[in-house]
């Protein structure tokens, strides 16, 4: 995969995910749930803490907290991003979710003061936190890198494994 590829698809999912922002706060009411289907609704929200609204009541020094944060984290991912070899693709697309995630919530933290959140995920009267477009490229991107470290990781296993048995029978 090519590097401006990942970089182009982040750049994507902040767009789609400021737009996706815009068209939300332009058409509805705050904390008004709004039926799509069953067990999803929209419904505008804003979240000034972290995932799940984590630390939302502390005061504002959270705010300058999370913007510093998410933008380290997005400095890093790029810096990632551009020394992870082009043969790794599934890494180099889960990074380029997570870092379009990052910049969409960053954008909003830095013009807004909070993130705008609207994906509402629920079980009879059990919601899931609402949460937006970012998020979710977040968690799939997260869910990838974990992936591609678990096999990786075993792949190294395996890797260890035939060298001691190439070992054990050479000394016999």
């Amino acid at each position: 995969m090519k590097k401006w590829f990942c970089y182009l698809l982040s750049f994507a999912i902040l767009v789609a995910d400021q737009i996706s922002k815009f068209w939300i706060v332009s058409r509805f009411v705050p904390y008004q749930p709004h039926h799509v289907m069953p067990m999803f609704n929209l419904t505008l929200a804003y979240n000034t803490g972290a995932a799940f609204s984590f630390l939302s009541s502390t005061g504002s020094w959270h705010h300058w907290f999370f913007l510093s944060i998410s933008l380290t984290v997005s400095i890093l991912i790029v810096i990632w991003i551009f020394r992870t070899p082009s043969s790794e693709r599934l890494q180099l697309f889960a990074l380029s979710l997570i870092l379009g995630g990052a910049l969409g919530n960053l954008v909003d933290r830095l013009t807004l003061g909070y993130v705008i959140d609207f994906i509402d995920i629920y079980y009879k009267n059990y919601h899931w936190p609402i949460f937006n477009i970012a998020d979710s490229e977040i968690c799939i991107g997260t869910m990838l890198i974990v992936i591609v470290m678990y096999s990786q990781s075993r792949r190294s296993e395996d890797i260890v494994a035939r060298i001691f048995w190439c070992c054990c029978r050479f000394l016999k």
